[in-house]
């Protein structure tokens, strides 16, 4: 059998594996080992089997990737997220979408700290969803929002993903950070435009909420910054200059 056959029929396994709702990552080991075995026999399979994991997993790189997980626990922990929402919301107060808004904002800066699109989107689940909901937003628009917001964190910096690829395909990390982080801000901002655009076609989905006053609203972004804001910026600053001056 052609080494080409064995890859369509491990390519074969994994799907129907994946289907019968085995794990992901039970069904890739799986079938890679399957497909190893069946090109250089089941001891150099088992061999490799028992080894490469071991070797990945023990690997000093992937001690950033608690370490970044224990900087957004700690985030959260000290309500880091409720002040960044607060303070994003009080910069779109007065536009439709602003909640919404708020919430991308608030993931896109809260995954500077944190690094894992899934603790940002369960973090910001708790505090952006029953605000949107008690100001009549759409349930399965503000759910929807919050989720494709903390997947911006698998592009801003410190991601934990593009740590983990940078170290499998053995790529320089800080310019990966580089090459993905003015994308994930674009791409917030692409989300931004997003609202709007959906705020002006279903405007019952998104009502608009009153405005603060301006003067509340730079006292509010304000208080805010100053109270959990200042460190991020100060980290998101010193991280870029970091990247771009390797």
């Amino acid at each position: 059998m052609s080494v080409a056959m064995i890859g369509t029929l491990g390519v074969a396994l994994l799907l129907v594996l994946i289907f019968l709702r085995v794990p992901i990552a039970v069904a890739l080991a799986a079938s890679g080992l399957v497909g190893y075995a069946a090109i250089d026999g089941w001891s150099p399979a088992l061999r490799m089997f028992g080894l490469v994991p071991y070797q990945l997993a023990s690997a000093y790189s992937l001690s950033v990737i608690p370490l970044f997980i224990l900087m957004g626990a700690v985030a959260a922990r000290g309500k880091m997220a409720t002040e960044l929402f607060q303070a994003c919301n009080a910069v779109f107060s007065g536009i439709r979408g602003a909640l919404t808004n708020a919430t991308i904002g608030a993931c896109a800066l809260f995954g500077a700290i944190c690094g894992s699109s899934i603790a940002t989107a369960a973090t910001f689940s708790r505090v952006a969803i029953p605000e949107m909901r008690r100001h009549g937003y759409d349930s399965a628009f503000a759910a929807g929002a919050v989720a494709s917001a903390g997947t911006l964190d698998v592009l801003i910096p410190p991601s934990v993903l593009i740590a983990i690829y940078a170290i499998v395909a053995e790529q320089s990390l800080v310019k990966l950070y580089a090459a993905a982080f003015i994308p994930g801000f674009v791409l917030a901002g692409l989300y931004v435009i997003t609202v709007w655009i959906v705020a002006w076609i279903k405007p019952s989905w998104i009502p608009k909420v009153a405005a603060m006053p301006l003067g509340g609203q730079a006292a509010c972004f304000g208080r805010h910054v100053e109270a959990r804001g200042a460190v991020l910026f100060r980290g998101v600053w010193h991280l870029s200059r970091v990247v771009f001056a390797d």
